[in-house]
């Protein structure tokens, strides 16, 4: 084997190396082939959770452990004769995997990501495993027969295996990840129709994200689809996914409690349903309700008192009706700016407290940062949705703080008269506590942030009202009294105020104690205000095991919803069938 001192910066070489070395158990010989502080992302391939290790001690740690059960192996390599990175496919004991590698100007390896793609004993029915279709070829009756009979029997006859609380987006695409793998699953959502979560929310509201980093798992939109979806647009999307992709729904459906019987291992779990209260037990529950908490509706003094209409940012719907009238919209992040927007649209005169800084990025500015990966050019040039998302996730955490600290930089001057603009309508910006922007911001805490689409012309205009640097004192008959003093006359008051976290479902929906037991959701311990340490380089809880047996998060973006749902689908997959794994644990 070639001297590790003398590694290429080939990449096609410096995974051969790798190959041999992981082949003869030869761990310091493989953690030598990282640079000092390189990175080994993994998900799934060896570990079968979702974890990075930021130092060779730690990968050393974990080639220990998993090395011997897992026996990757088979490596093949995509990429130029010369390159510094590139793609590898692999084997392991359990499935098929693949990774990307970057090198450093030494050779030595800076990141590392490797996750596992499928299941060797039970593949994928899609592409050349799918299915004929033919009458001979389904198990009993025709396709219909079969459709309606798993629907008829499933949670009363037959238990699911897996209940998805939860059907937006997230919800829909690990339910269509699962039936594609043929595991049981039900999915419970209180709405009448898949969808209606969208439909519900203020008549303005479009994605702030491109169409190319939206699409869901299987069915991506159609080429003709606008660049930032409309609310009532996906929403019908989302009900038409459903029906082809063949989930089983059931909606109109509240999840009331659930408690875990240790001894079975299996869920007791109430749902009501027309009426009735139903038992469900399946082995696992997928908490699928976003990546939020409950609406957070502030308690001021004089709430009693207020004359007009007082509505939180997931109540409201339109300013139809309101013009001429004045809005205090409390907030001033991507809810309150969309809703002062439409209250302008509709001839209403808003005015917007904000109490804290932040964050606020220009949509063109926004669609440049992932031109790269998610664009019409990217596509052109061969980059698919599923490369895409797996560039995008091959970075690790510490090292994306970097990156995106370098990229703000860049953008305060690129974009300084805008901010400018803003500054001097009295706005306050901020870039993140660290300059790292708005992508670390929403992994951090998921708020404090604005993706232009319109209202911040509004705002340097005036046309939005500004009151910052204060704090509401109280309520009062006809308006709001802020801390300096003024008051502004309100006939209605928006309360833009953001949601609680995650595991404030599990307190209400389980129990305070298994809340406790899994800990905080979201964020991966940045020490950021709402992220706090010690650093995990990972999000909280999501898309891999917990404290809690048979208790998972699904949530994020429709990007991370796409990109999870099928690492969780495949851990999922491997419980079902019993296959044999062992979870990592640094601990």
């Amino acid at each position: 084997m070639a001297d590790i001192e003398a590694a290429s910066t080939d990449v096609n070489l410096w995974v051969q190396q790798f190959s041999d070395s992981l082949a003869s158990g030869n761990i310091v010989n493989v953690c030598e082939m990282f640079a000092e502080h390189g990175a080994w992302r993994d998900v799934l391939a060896l570990t079968w959770t979702i974890k990075t290790f930021e130092n060779r001690g730690g990968i050393a740690a974990m080639l220990e452990s998993t090395l011997r059960s897992t026996l990757p192996h088979d490596f093949a390599v995509e990429a130029e004769p010369g390159a510094c990175e590139g793609w590898l496919l692999f084997k392991t004991q359990q499935g098929s995997c693949k990774g990307y590698v970057r090198l450093d100007g030494s050779g030595k390896a800076l990141t590392v990501f490797t996750a596992l793609q499928d299941l060797e004993e039970h593949q994928t029915k899609t592409g050349k495993q799918r299915p004929t279709g033919l009458y001979d070829d389904l198990d009993e009756g025709t396709w219909l027969d079969r459709k309606q009979a798993e629907q008829n029997s499933l949670g009363t006859d037959s238990q699911p295996y897996v209940l998805i609380v939860g059907g937006g987006q997230g919800g829909l695409a690990l339910g269509a990840r699962l039936k594609v793998q043929g595991v049981p699953t039900l999915i419970v959502d209180r709405h009448a129709k898949s969808g209606d979560e969208w439909r519900s929310r203020y008549n303005s509201l479009t994605l702030h994200d491109p169409v190319w980093y939206d699409h869901m798992p299987y069915v991506p939109f159609p080429d003709n689809w606008p660049i930032y979806t409309p609310k009532d647009k996906l929403g019908d999307f989302l009900e038409a996914y459903a029906m082809i992709m063949e989930l089983n729904i059931w909606n109109s459906t509240e999840f009331v409690s659930a408690a875990h019987d240790e001894n079975s291992g299996e869920w007791d779990v109430i749902v009501e349903r027309d009426g009735k209260a139903i038992h469900l037990h399946p082995a696992h529950v997928v908490m699928a309700v976003g990546n939020a908490g409950f609406p957070r509706k502030p308690n001021f003094t004089g709430k009693d008192i207020f004359q007009g209409d007082q509505v939180h940012s997931s109540e409201y719907t339109s300013g139809e009706g309101r013009q001429g009238q004045q809005v205090v919209v409390i907030g001033a992040n991507n809810s309150a700016h969309d809703i002062c927007a439409d209250l302008v649209e509709n001839g209403a005169k808003p005015v917007m407290i904000q109490r804290s800084s932040t964050l606020v990025l220009k949509g063109e500015t926004n669609s440049k940062m992932a031109r790269a990966l998610y664009s019409e050019e990217a596509v052109e040039q061969g980059l698919t949705t599923e490369r895409a998302d797996f560039l995008n996730a091959s970075l690790p955490l510490r090292m994306a703080e970097h990156a995106q600290k370098e990229a703000w930089a860049q953008i305060a001057i690129s974009d300084a008269e805008f901010y400018q603009k803003l500054a001097d309508a009295g706005f306050q910006l901020d870039f993140g506590e660290d300059g790292t922007g708005l992508f670390m911001k929403y992994l951090r805490t998921a708020s404090g942030y604005y993706i232009d689409v319109g209202a911040s012309e509004m705002v340097a205009d005036g046309r939005i009202g500004l009151r910052s640097q204060v704090e509401i004192e109280q309520l009062t008959e006809n308006g709001v009294l802020l801390s300096d003093g003024e008051e502004l006359p309100a006939d209605m008051i928006v309360f833009a105020t953001g949601f609680g976290s995650m595991e404030e479902w599990v307190k209400r929906l389980i129990s305070l104690s298994v809340a406790e037991k899994i800990g905080p959701c979201w964020g991966y311990g940045s020490g950021a205000a709402g992220d706090p340490g010690p650093w995990e380089g990972e999000l909280r809880n999501m898309w891999k095991p917990t404290a809690q047996d048979g208790l998972w998060f699904h949530g994020g973006n429709l990007q991370q919803s796409r990109f999870y749902s099928h690492y969780l689908a495949l851990q999922l997959k491997a419980r079902y069938e019993n296959v044999e794994f062992a979870v990592y644990d640094s601990n």
